[in-house]
């Protein structure tokens, strides 16, 4: 059974990992949209792609390396089967910025608002 993957948008119809997703080489992005077809694909994805960040309101990040750099993506989830993607990074330290997990918990808080209001 796979996962549907979908964009974030803000109440304003931002949608800030379009937005990440945009600014990206052609390589970078190709890679991306295979990791997410994993998330998508696999029911059991490798933590060398896809983790639940300890310590978070059920934030999950997609994980990309490619070279020596890598990329986070942000996601929560829908019930058991909608992955919601909130925005990305280049990450630049080891440790993932606590204001980026904090930024992804807010996305998910307001989406689930909205969603419930709907």
């Amino acid at each position: 059974m796979g996962k549907t993957i979908i964009f974030y948008r803000t109440a304003d119809g931002k949608c800030p990992v379009q937005e990440f997703l945009d600014s990206l080489s052609g390589k970078v992005a190709q890679k991306i949209a295979w990791v997410l077809s994993l998330v998508e694909d696999l029911d059991v994805v490798p933590s060398t792609y896809f983790k639940k960040l300890v310590r978070t309101e059920e934030i999950w990040e997609c994980r990309i390396q490619l070279g020596s750099n890598a990329y986070r993506i942000f996601c929560f989830f829908d019930g058991h089967s909608v992955v919601v993607l909130t925005h990305g990074l280049i990450k630049k330290t080891q440790k993932t910025p606590q204001r980026e997990i904090e930024r992804a918990e807010t996305y998910r808080r307001d989406y689930l608002q909205r969603r419930i209001r709907r």
